[in-house]
């Protein structure tokens, strides 16, 4: 099972601060934590929405927003993807993310990723699925373009 760690946002992040260097270490230490374990897909901190855009959908008509965005808190600032055999141990993992001190409230989230393999066989047309199957092995390098 897959599954995204979602760090949100704060009034420092959205400002564009860096961490402090014993966070950095500390982050450093958790993402090398989660590959020696084998379960790391995916790491990545976000730039402020300052930097971003939001695509809003009206009448089938959609519009692009520039950031900044004024609701931090519903903004993230980072995620981690992960491989894990349980909710459980997803949720091990994420209470092991280093956050910075005083930090109140949520802070973090976890999703499970939404994979191909998790549609029953008799839901996906074959056609579909090899396609679905072709396309991941592609993006993990072990394919040449078609």
């Amino acid at each position: 099972m897959k599954f995204m760690i979602v760090g949100k946002a704060s009034a420092e992040t959205e400002a564009g601060g860096l961490p402090s260097q014993e966070l950095v270490d500390n982050m450093h230490a958790y993402n090398e934590s989660l590959a020696k374990a084998g379960v790391l897909l995916a790491a990545e901190g976000l730039y402020p929405s300052s930097q971003g855009v939001q695509i809003a959908y009206s009448g089938g008509r959609a519009t692009v927003l520039d950031g900044p965005f004024t609701e931090a808190k519903e903004l993230i600032a980072g995620f981690w993807i992960i491989q894990v055999k349980s909710r459980e141990e997803a949720v091990e993992w994420a209470l092991r993310v280093p956050v910075p001190q005083g930090e109140d409230g949520v802070g973090l989230q976890v999703y499970r990723v939404f994979d191909a393999s998790d549609v029953p066989d008799e839901s996906l047309p074959s056609e579909e699925r090899a396609q679905e199957e072709a396309l991941r092995e592609r993006l993990l390098g072990n394919e040449p373009d078609a």
